[in-house]
């Protein structure tokens, strides 16, 4: 194939754009809004070319809080207050699209509050549980 082109829809930092798409003789040329940029395409393969979202995200170790990245309802709270948990330990279930998350602890700790409940539905970043960090009392 030497020659092809096409319309495309981009997003770019948030704004849509029509772009048309124009491949010639192994190069690509793009044009947005009357200005032509030539755009090189790596042809080594990508051994990770989506990143896996991270369930945990909302996890700040410093803090102990525990919040979901995403919206979702509570499947399960595995532990309780007072119990002691490492920062490997899944602690809550969260369903989000379809999908059962496990959300870990992130820092060894004792389970100071539980603010969620199974069954219950969330917001992104709304704190689940607070973990009281503190490694000595784990060990």
């Amino acid at each position: 194939m030497s020659s092809l082109s096409e319309k495309r829809k981009v997003t770019v930092n948030g704004v849509e754009y029509e772009v048309d798409i124009h491949y010639d003789n192994g190069k690509w040329e793009v044009s947005l809004e009357g200005n032509v940029f030539e755009v090189e395409i790596d042809q080594q393969p990508s051994r990770h070319q989506r990143k896996k979202r991270d369930p945990n995200k909302g996890i700040t170790p410093s803090s102990g809080i525990i919040s979901s990245a995403i919206p979702g309802k509570i499947v399960s709270v595995l532990v309780s207050e007072g119990d002691k948990v490492s920062s490997d330990s899944v602690v809550i279930v969260l369903e989000a699209m379809k999908m059962q998350n496990e959300i870990k602890a992130g820092i060894d700790g004792r389970i100071e509050k539980i603010m969620c409940q199974p069954g219950e539905r969330i917001e992104a970043n709304v704190p689940m549980m607070e973990i009281l960090g503190n490694k000595k009392e784990v060990e």
